[in-house]
């Protein structure tokens, strides 16, 4: 008796309603599966269209009217023989020794430059900046580099010569 009823439980079907019908419904596990390829495509998406609207070209990000405001600013402080917080008056103007061009634009600063903040009533004229992105100053420079990575992407050079 207990062989018969082994062998007709091995002969049973699961009915479709059970989530093995051969109909195109597919399992519950299939179906989520399916669910969340297609969710990480649409956050790929997402993605990409973020990624594209924070894009910025590098060394084309400052244009003359960024560039007029920053020389306002700092033309009148150098001009009146003061020098931005973290800088001296010498023989060079207010550049600081050794801190000569020690970047490059669409390269990464030096971990040992040192930059300060840019005043916000300069970021207020300047406008924010793109995403992923932030206005400092090194020496007589203003530059606008990537949070995380400080890659330089522009900047605004020579503020002492103004």
């Amino acid at each position: 008796m207990a062989a018969a009823l082994a062998c007709s439980s091995s002969f049973a079907e699961k009915p479709e309603w059970a989530g093995g019908g051969k109909h195109g419904k597919g399992n519950k596990h299939d179906q989520v599966e399916q669910q969340s390829d297609q969710g990480n495509s649409d956050q790929g998406k997402k993605a990409k269209k973020n990624k594209q609207s924070a894009e910025v070209k590098v060394g084309g990000y400052f244009v003359p009217q960024q560039r007029v405001v920053v020389q306002n600013y700092y033309g009148k402080q150098f001009k009146s023989g003061h020098c931005p917080p973290g800088l001296a008056k010498k023989n060079n103007g207010c550049l600081p020794p050794g801190q000569a061009k020690k970047y490059a634009i669409g390269q990464p600063l030096p971990r040992d430059v040192v930059f300060y903040p840019v005043p916000s009533s300069v970021v207020v004229q300047l406008g924010a900046p793109p995403a992923g992105h932030k206005y400092v100053r090194v020496a007589t420079d203003i530059l606008l580099i990537a949070i995380g990575s400080s890659m330089v992407v522009d900047a605004i050079q020579d503020l002492g010569s103004i």
